[in-house]
């Protein structure tokens, strides 16, 4: 463990003078790239340079409280301030990225005579701000607003809503700021670029309070938008009103608090290179530390996935479905091929609201005691809206019958109440000792490392959406790493077999394609985050290629390190990464054919047996076809990538001595 580093130094006296003299101030990165200058005047303004370049030229952020009282708004009146250099290792209890983590900042801590505090932090690849307020009673945030401006040229990759009641499963739209219209918002994380670098924006220790939105306003320019306390929420009758909802009755405000109150973390990923898009572990430091003591039971791994191949099983003797004997197929494909898990997702339940029961084809207690026999692990889909009707109740029937876990689908909200349930679920889970995926889900934003048996959230347009749409394209899977997976594990869903190219593909519901080539989608193991890894394929598929099927399941779901060897964003993308002694490495283009050019230097002394699954040559015609090599490689070996269109290359890395 690093010594942890507290500098209050002649450095803040002087700084603290010229706060209460000319209102101005500043604080650095560690390294010096990244400086945030602070001004208090009729608010607070910041301004963020990267590598002396101004590449966030204005951000306000304010509260509004009821009774008329504001935090960092109406001529803030400064009491006192310090500064800190922080040096210290955190390690992951489930790493989704990296299992040693350097949390390595500079502090600046302003306190404000009304009894509140403002906080920057500045890191080497990134800044972050929050607001705590010291208040004794019960009291209502109205609002909060952020005010952000950026530099003239600077273009988005937008998520774009349509409505705050949403699963955040957007695509992302890259658009110059001016041409995003006044009024349209986005879900976060959302990404900025210009000359100068890259900024993505979200926000980490998110709790009991609501998720933001941001609403463009003006040019250059956005401001917040939150969902207001809900005081009603029914059934929606008119379209599936077992999971969706019609917020009825809504409160003037956002959030309701009592007592001190720590607000989450406004996170800004910022950088000159692509890379750090991918690399930044800003999100899990800013992130509360875990509330588990023995994390030992928490099993990351593959979960052999039915709905997305919609039970699509043959070559047998019984009608495949939703019945006893098809989960049986699937719990012995799973058995056989070393996968941990199999979802049963909906239909296993006597009906959608009915979740105590099973389906009369099925006798899920017993079909846990077979699975766990052969060593397999079961998952239970449920929708939010009956299990919070009595939830420790229900996780402890499913844990007495020996589930692993619950996927937990169409919450579709993140206001304050929405937000305070996924932690109270991913606490009762905990005690039940079930792991936990969050679909139709807001982003990650701190629960999952306060809670690490949380281990995926959905919150990203995944391999699901084949069923009904041609979104899922390469240039949106080469997309996702660097704006959805910034944020924490994703459930995109990988591992289709049925791969075409963009002129053969169909929209088919049961018998879903995927665009982009076979080895695009093995490369997903390695690129894409994710401690519970789907695989969405039928058995009956995986079983005519078992070759690919070895080779996926030879793949963790946990990093001990990750190393970005080249990116782009949504263009192309190759990641390292170790877990244990072993190396991996993926690689994913868009539509563009493309040879990409590697060293492997992050390698340790050795030599190294690499196992390569990569595009066959006629992948461009047949998305389907790839080839597998073998060769021996060491630390001082630089390789060429070929990628077809839409595709993919990887390799396990193995030391042999």
């Amino acid at each position: 463990m690093l010594k942890s580093m507290r500098l209050l130094s002649l450095l803040s006296f002087l700084l603290l003078s010229g706060l209460l003299n000319g209102q101005t101030a500043s604080i650095t990165s560690p390294d010096g790239s990244i400086k945030v200058q602070v001004e208090i005047g009729e608010d607070i303004s910041l301004q963020v340079l990267l590598n002396g370049q101004t590449i966030i030229a204005d951000l306000r952020p304010g509260m509004e409280m009821d009774g008329g009282r504001t935090l960092g708004l109406d001529k803030p009146e400064l009491k006192s301030q310090t500064t800190e250099l922080i040096e210290e290792e955190r390690t992951m209890l489930i790493p989704f990225k990296d299992a040693q983590l350097v949390d390595h900042y500079n502090q600046l801590q302003l306190s404000f005579t009304d009894n509140y505090f403002f906080f920057i932090r500045a890191y080497d690849d990134g800044i972050a701000y929050r607001f705590c307020d010291d208040g004794k009673k019960a009291r209502q945030v109205v609002n909060e607003r952020i005010n952000l401006r950026f530099p003239e040229g600077t273009s988005s990759y937008f998520p774009q809503e349509e409505s705050m009641y949403s699963h955040n499963e957007r695509s992302y739209l890259h658009k110059a700021l001016e041409d995003i219209n006044n009024g349209d918002f986005c879900s976060l994380p959302v990404l900025f670029e210009n000359e100068v670098g890259k900024v993505l924006f979200t926000e980490a220790a998110l709790h009991n309070y609501p998720g933001m939105f941001l609403e463009k306003k003006g040019a250059n320019a956005f401001d917040t938008q939150f969902p207001k306390y809900v005081l009603e929420a029914v059934p929606n009758e008119a379209s599936s009103p077992d999971r969706n909802q019609i917020i009825a009755r809504e409160a003037d405000y956002i959030a309701e608090v009592n007592g001190r109150r720590v607000y989450p973390w406004r996170a800004f990923v910022v950088g000159a290179e692509d890379a750090v898009l991918v690399e930044s572990n800003l999100i899990s430091l800013l992130s509360d530390k875990s509330r588990i003591q023995d994390a030992s039971w928490i099993r990351p791994g593959k979960v052999a996935w039915d709905w997305y191949n919609a039970n699509n099983i043959y070559g047998v003797d019984f009608t495949s479905g939703l019945n006893q004997q098809t989960y049986q197929y699937y719990i012995d494909f799973a058995a056989e091929n070393g996968i941990e898990y199999v979802i049963l997702d909906e239909g296993w339940t006597k009906s959608t609201t009915e979740i105590l029961d099973d389906n009369p084809e099925m006798d899920v207690p017993t079909l846990i005691k077979y699975a766990e026999a052969k060593g397999v692990g079961i998952i239970l889909w449920v929708l939010w809206k009956p299990l919070q009707e009595d939830v420790d109740g229900i996780l402890k029937l499913y844990s007495d019958w020996g589930a692993k876990g619950i996927k937990v689908d169409f919450m579709q909200r993140n206001d304050q109440a929405m937000v305070r349930s996924y932690e109270q679920i991913a606490a009762v889970a905990e005690k039940y000792h079930l792991l936990v995926d969050f679909h139709g889900a807001f982003k990650p934003a701190g629960i999952e490392r306060v809670w690490p048996n949380v281990v995926n959230y959905e919150g990203v347009k995944g391999n699901e959406h084949n069923k009904w749409s041609a979104d899922i394209n390469p240039e949106h899977n080469v997309t996702i790493p660097f704006i959805r997976m910034a944020a924490g594990p994703i459930d995109f869903t990988p591992g289709s077999m049925l791969n075409t190219n963009e002129i053969n593909y169909q929209v088919r519901f049961d018998r879903p394609m995927s665009l982009g080539t076979r080895a695009h989608q093995v490369a997903m193991y390695m690129i894409y985050e994710a401690p519970l890894q789907m695989m969405c394929e039928s058995p009956s598929v995986y079983r005519e290629e078992q070759e690919t099927v070895d080779y996926i399941t030879r793949i963790p779901t946990t990093w001990h390190e990750t190393k970005v060897l080249d990116a782009k964003v949504s263009d192309y993308l190759v990641v390292a990464r170790r877990h244990g002694e072993q190396w991996y490495i993926g690689a994913m283009t868009d539509w563009t054919a493309r040879d990409l050019n590697i060293d492997l230097s992050f390698l340790d002394a050795g030599r190294y047996q690499m196992d390569i699954y990569q595009d066959g040559v006629n992948a461009g015609k047949n998305a389907e076809d790839y080839q597998m090599d073998a060769i021996q490689v060491d630390r001082n070996t630089s390789m060429r990538l070929p990628l077809a269109s839409g595709g993919g290359w990887s390799a396990i890395l193995t030391r042999i001595k």
